[in-house]
């Protein structure tokens, strides 16, 4: 891939290979510990992700029935990246997210170019757009670790140079962590470390915009309300093209109202008068295990939460909203549960039918009875 290779940080080379663009050193999480916001299936044992994995299933004799929403869900890259097509098409999805190489470690994937012309040819038979991908939750561009700052800002320069490869249209952020100095200072960190990260890349010609994705609120995180995702995209502007990403748990549990629907159509005037809705290209459909205000990011099945299934109607069928993907972030416990949380968002998209018709709530597999 011509011109690619240009503005590797540290010395970092292609060698034929992309994913060795950030030149860093590998690193892992704390043992026994899943960080806040990691997607449970990607914490399975291989047993366990292998017998859930679609693609050990015979194919689809008729192509999936899709809606006029983007809707989609995180999908594994094991077997390599370009994999995640196919199982995001057999999943049903017209959207989809994916990591392009483990949360978990500093070491990057390796990527190699047939990767990136197979996963553009697979979106390209399937219709599958956005491409959303998530950045490795070890990023942290607001930290005052000067040496974990400098790795977060070339593993970010990695996920850049890896969507950039891949076509992908969206890049996530988490803000990151301002623990050890104010928030200002954080957000200026963070703005000052994309703007490294980016130097001689050309987002605006690949057509890749960088998502800031709101958080849970907790104590020192940049984000947990809109105006501070405002504020992170009107000052990252200058550096790059910005956007914003909405997850539903997060707003849920940072204090947002999603559930009844005055409350839902204050936080949506609250989310227009800040970040603007048309600056919110991407949405996480998650319920939340945690009740609203908990600040505890806990992502549950759609509609077996303390969200629960009405709140994702109206999002889907919000004609201000007609230009968004939705993607599920959902855990998988038992085999069939990705495909189930993404055929729950496809059955409430209303196809040609007035808005307004109450849904029905889901029944949880579990108990047998209603969720709440």
């Amino acid at each position: 891939m011509p011109g690619l290779g240009s503005g590797l940080p540290h010395g970092g080379t292609w060698h034929s290979r992309i994913g060795r663009a950030t030149g860093v050193e590998p690193g892992t999480y704390a043992p026994g510990r899943v960080p806040d916001g990691l997607l449970e299936s990607q914490a399975m044992p291989r047993g366990m992700a292998d017998e859930q994995d679609i693609l050990k299933l015979p194919p689809p004799k008729h192509a999936p029935k899709l809606t006029a929403r983007r809707i989609g869900i995180h999908t594994s890259i094991a077997g390599g990246v370009e994999m995640a097509a196919e199982r995001a098409w057999r999943l049903g999805c017209n959207a989809f997210q994916i990591f392009s190489s483990s949360p978990r470690q500093w070491q990057p994937y390796e990527l190699f170019e047939h990767q990136c012309q197979e996963m553009r040819r697979l979106r390209a038979l399937h219709d599958l757009k956005p491409l959303v991908i998530h950045t490795n939750y070890l990023v942290n561009l607001a930290g005052m670790n000067p040496v974990f700052r400098q790795r977060s800002i070339e593993a970010f320069r990695g996920e850049v140079v890896r969507a950039l490869a891949l076509g992908a249209e969206y890049l996530v952020l988490h803000p990151g962590s301002f623990r050890g100095g104010a928030r200002e200072e954080g957000l200026r960190r963070v703005a000052e470390g994309i703007a490294q990260a980016v130097e001689g890349l050309d987002l605006a010609a690949g057509r890749l915009a960088i998502l800031m994705e709101n958080t849970a609120g907790a104590e020192f995180s940049l984000g947990g309300s809109f105006e501070q995702i405002a504020e992170l995209v009107q000052v990252l502007r200058p550096a790059a093209p910005v956007a914003a990403c909405i997850d539903t748990c997060h707003t849920h549990v940072a204090g947002y109202d999603l559930v009844s629907r005055e409350g839902m159509e204050e936080t949506l005037r609250q989310l227009d008068a800040t970040v603007g809705l048309a600056n919110v290209p991407v949405w996480h459909c998650n319920d939340a295990k945690a009740e609203r205000g908990s600040k505890l990011d806990r992502h549950q099945h759609i509609g077996e939460g303390t969200i629960g299934i009405p709140p994702f109607w109206r999002l889907l069928n919000d004609p201000r909203l007609e230009q968004a993907a939705f993607i599920a972030e959902t855990p998988i416990d038992e085999p069939g549960d990705d495909r189930r949380n993404v055929e729950t968002l496809k059955a409430l998209v209303e196809e040609g039918k007035p808005a307004g018709r109450r849904p029905q709530k889901r029944r949880s597999r579990r108990s047998g009875g209603v969720s709440r």
